[in-house]
């Protein structure tokens, strides 16, 4: 009877193994339908990532604040480390489950949230303007690409269950950007001066490039140039009715018009808190010659 035990209890182990390689990982196709695009379980879970993402940022950016560069930038290098080594796993596990090595071709960082695997390394380990360059892509896109990827995700969500392989380490990855951004915010190492704008213009409009490329290599949709994937630039697509070459054009001009209104609010924010910086100096110099 013990032997018997024992046996169910291994037969128990390996059902619930299968069970959780299936379900999980989608080894061999996912067993159960995806709960859908803006399901309260989508919405659930994409709102407790951005929570904790959004708390830990502001807790640890206000923490490191009083710090000197070298530490501030250490929260940076675990950030690089670890949306890198969740992108990895789950690059393997997509090759592995699709049999099929080429698979990575469609996992590339060449979409608009994606590229902070590269962009956080750079602020983290670069020197320079690069560095700088990089913090300020990350600090203006890396939240940005945290609300899209995970609450407009329309394509993700709708063809993976939430709980899966394939949303958990999107979730996280795009969890991460996003608390990069705002540590950056928060713990005032942003760089954001005038002579980097160009270098971000470029850095987008380079990647735009090379997506546009590899989309008709591979027939693909990165940075969304080709169609819009059930997100919210399916409204742009319909408005010039897929129109294949107005319709990229006005993606990229969305990404050029997003820096440029990033630059402007920043430095109008700044020049407004300096100006009531000079008034309260200029109050106290007042007030010393009144005493």
């Amino acid at each position: 009877m013990y032997s018997a035990k024992i046996n169910q209890g291994l037969k128990l182990k390996k059902t619930l193994k299968e069970l959780f390689m299936k379900e999980f990982f989608g080894i061999d196709g996912y067993q159960r339908e995806p709960e859908g695009y803006m399901s309260w379980q989508h919405l659930t879970f994409v709102s407790i990532i951005i929570l904790i993402m959004a708390f830990s940022a502001v807790y640890i950016g206000l923490k490191n604040r009083k710090y000197d560069l070298k530490r501030k930038n250490r929260t940076l290098i675990v950030s690089a480390i670890a949306i890198n080594a969740v992108e990895m796993i789950k690059i393997i596990f997509i090759c592995i489950r699709s049999k099929d090595i080429s698979s990575f071709l469609y996992e590339l960082p060449l979409f608009l949230c994606s590229i902070q695997l590269i962009t956080i390394p750079l602020a983290a380990f670069a020197k320079g303007r690069v560095r700088e360059a990089s913090l300020d892509n990350v600090f203006m896109f890396g939240l940005l690409g945290a609300i899209m990827g995970t609450y407009l995700a329309g394509n993700n969500y709708g063809s993976y269950p939430v709980l899966s392989l394939d949303n958990v380490a999107s979730g996280i990855t795009h969890a991460i950007s996003g608390f990069a951004a705002i540590y950056i915010g928060v713990s005032g190492i942003w760089s954001m001066k005038k002579k980097n704008i160009y270098i971000n213009f470029s850095i987008i409009s380079a990647f735009c490039v090379v997506a546009y490329i590899v989309n008709h290599i591979i027939d693909y949709n990165y940075m969304f140039l080709m169609r819009g994937d059930g997100t919210p630039y399916d409204i742009i697509l319909n408005l010039v009715n897929g129109n294949k070459v107005l319709y990229p054009l006005i993606v990229v001009g969305l990404f050029i018009l997003y820096i440029s209104l990033f630059y402007y609010v920043f430095f109008a924010i700044q020049k407004k808190l300096q100006g009531k910086k000079e008034q309260r100096a200029e109050e106290k110099i007042e007030e010393a010659c009144h005493v």
